[in-house]
């Protein structure tokens, strides 16, 4: 169905000469997605027992989400096998690896991240100290400093976009909470399971969630409203931190009903495409 596949451009009423299509999937066919799984399956498959790090017991060497993976091992060798085997397992399917799409990450307690030489194709890869996985934002000392502020701002950027709804005094307030809850403080709490909540996180937390809470009443900064004020007019208590400590305890106790190894490592060195 692919092979021997050829394409025009027309514009207007005018078309342009036919050229191969040489490469790729094609955007829209059915058979699209399908073939893209396939194909990472079956190059995946040639990693299932070589070495990654222990969770839970188990053996994880990659994480994968559509075309978004992830290499995981305990030290550069292991590593750079793993990254080997997928390069050789890709050529073999007529694919390659774009090295300035792959990053090198080494997740390590020392102030300074230890360096490490990641090659392919004889092409050194960059070495990063953060990306950006799902959604959320990954750094090298595996600290949420850096993800909780982005999360907070995209929650802010998406309750501008749907201010309407909120600010809307046609609409009771108990809908406009729901409203807040649903559409913008989840997007605030994504992935908050894994947050590590300080002092100072905490009071931020707060204050963005007395932020919404201002905008949302129409609440303008010359008013000098005390916090509980505006917390009585919206009949509501704080609730933002408590909700994240919550989905974090249960997030916790359901990893503790897993088995666990003795096992601890305090270096992990991850390749991120």
């Amino acid at each position: 169905m692919y092979w021997e596949q050829t394409v025009v451009m027309r514009i207007q009423n005018k078309t342009s000469t036919f050229q191969d299509i040489k490469r790729g999937v094609r955007q829209g066919c059915v058979l699209s997605p399908d073939l893209f799984s396939l194909y990472s399956e079956i190059i995946m498959r040639n990693l299932e027992n070589h070495p990654g790090i222990k969770v839970g017991g188990q053996n994880i060497n990659n994480l994968r989400y559509a075309d978004d993976t992830v290499l995981i091992a305990e030290n550069k060798e292991d590593l750079q096998k793993l990254l080997n085997i997928v390069e050789e397992e890709s050529r073999k399917k007529g694919l390659e690896l774009n090295s300035k799409k792959i990053e090198v990450m080494v997740i390590s307690r020392k102030q300074e991240s230890p360096k490490c030489d990641i090659f392919i194709n004889k092409v050194k890869l960059k070495q990063t100290e953060k990306f950006k996985y799902l959604g959320t934002i990954i750094s090298n000392d595996v600290k949420t400093n850096r993800d909780i502020p982005a999360r907070t701002a995209q929650a802010k950027l998406n309750f501008q976009k749907m201010k309407t709804i909120p600010t809307n005094k046609h609409i009771s307030i108990e809908t406009r909470k729901r409203a807040l809850q649903c559409y913008i403080e989840s997007v605030l709490m994504y992935g908050c399971e894994a947050w590590t909540i300080s002092k100072q996180i905490q009071n931020k937390l707060e204050a963005t969630e007395m932020w919404f809470l201002r905008r949302m009443l129409r609440i303008p900064w010359t008013a000098k409203k005390t916090k509980e004020r505006v917390l009585n007019e919206v009949n509501k208590r704080r609730s933002l931190v408590r909700t994240i400590r919550k989905r974090s305890i249960s997030q916790r106790a359901r990893c503790l009903r897993k088995p666990k190894t003795p096992e601890t490592r305090s270096n992990g060195w991850v390749m991120h495409s």
